[in-house]
């Protein structure tokens, strides 16, 4: 085990990375910031409210009486705006209760909140805010809740981190939904946008929670970042990926990149009619495979003008490729293998592993 001085030394390391400010803000001036754009609802978690009404309702209840509940988190940007790390299901609840029609539209949130099942103050039953005394209106809208915000001391990954570990407000969030509200910018509307081509959704076949928790964005960034680096993979893909989105999100040449995607989606749309699976898989695409098929087709088309086929069955299912498709298959070799095996097959190659390292 390490010595104290050490244990000591690393922690008071690791403290110095994060840095926080407490805050008493009344409700009606996160209202105001959050119409005003000054705090920020990423895109991923405004297509996932998920509190029902008798929910938001309690949370209603114990604003008015004055009962304490758990902070809200934010992340300071750049340009001093924040975004919600943890609390969007309360900010959410208080916009559908107390915001404008302007600002529920802008979150996604409908009709206002009408109160339900409350039990301490249930006079208060089936109204909407509107509907409330001016008196008792001013009350809610004045009452203060607590919220932290992490500075803007750290790089992008220490965020990720962060998110993950205080994300608790009701929604558990994929890797891909953090790093879409970490990196939020050109480079993550890129990955929606491409998420939704035709072709890709022709190749890539996913189940239906798949379809709804960023695995699809993902497996465009896995593109990306394979294709751009796959000889420097090591061995955390969740890793490889954060590292990839946040050097995209700085810079990326958004152009060719998007030309040549939509090319190897093209071709591979009409060597997978029907999706990319194999033999007996459920006709749900394995990701190992589909980054094998889908940066080897890149890498061939840039030899070529069309993919070959000829046996594209029988090498899809061979032993060779399996070996580095399944099982512990996330290290720097097998990375390499299943994407140069793929890439000379559909030049109509044989496959000779390299031994670089």
């Amino acid at each position: 085990m390490a010595t104290a001085e050490e244990l000591a030394q690393q922690l008071s390391e690791q403290r110095r990375t994060v840095d926080f400010d407490t805050f008493d803000i009344q409700v009606q001036e996160l209202l105001r910031m959050l119409k005003d754009g000054e705090i920020s609802v990423a895109p991923v978690y405004q297509r996932q409210f998920r509190w029902d009404s008798e929910r938001c309702s309690e949370l209603i209840e114990s604003l008015l009486l004055g009962i304490p509940i758990p902070n809200l988190f934010m992340a300071t940007n750049i340009d001093s705006t924040w975004e919600v790390v943890d609390g969007v299901q309360r900010l959410s609840s208080l916009v559908k209760f107390a915001g404008d029609a302007t600002l529920r539209a802008k979150l996604g949130l409908g009709e206002p909140l009408k109160l339900e099942n409350l039990k301490k103050i249930a006079k208060f039953n089936d109204a909407t805010f509107d509907e409330l005394p001016a008196n008792i209106q001013l009350h809610f809208r004045t009452r203060p809740l607590k919220v932290v915000t992490l500075n803007d001391k750290s790089d992008k990954i220490v965020r990720i981190d962060l998110f993950e570990r205080l994300n608790t407000g009701g929604i558990e969030l994929t890797n891909q939904e953090i790093r879409d509200c970490v990196f939020y910018g050109p480079f993550a509307t890129l990955l929606d946008t491409l998420a939704k081509n035709k072709n890709f959704n022709t190749v890539v076949k996913l189940t239906k929670k798949q379809e709804g928790d960023g695995t699809r964005e993902e497996c465009v960034l896995r593109y990306f970042a394979f294709l751009d680096r796959y000889k420097k993979f090591d061995h955390s893909v969740k890793d490889f990926l954060d590292n990839y989105m946040r050097d995209a999100s700085k810079s990326f040449a958004t152009a060719p990149h998007e030309t040549e995607f939509e090319k190897v989606f093209a071709e591979l749309a009409k060597a997978f009619p029907k999706g990319l699976f194999r033999a007996g898989g459920k006709g749900r695409t394995p990701l190992n495979l589909y980054e094998g098929i889908a940066v080897g087709a890149a890498l061939a088309l840039r030899e070529t003008n069309h993919l070959k086929l000829q046996g594209l069955r029988d090498w899809i299912d061979c032993d060779e490729l399996r070996s580095y498709t399944t099982g512990a298959t996330n290290d720097r070799g097998a990375v390499r293998g299943r994407i140069e095996f793929c890439r000379d097959r559909f030049l109509g190659q044989a496959y000779v592993p390299s031994n670089q390292s």
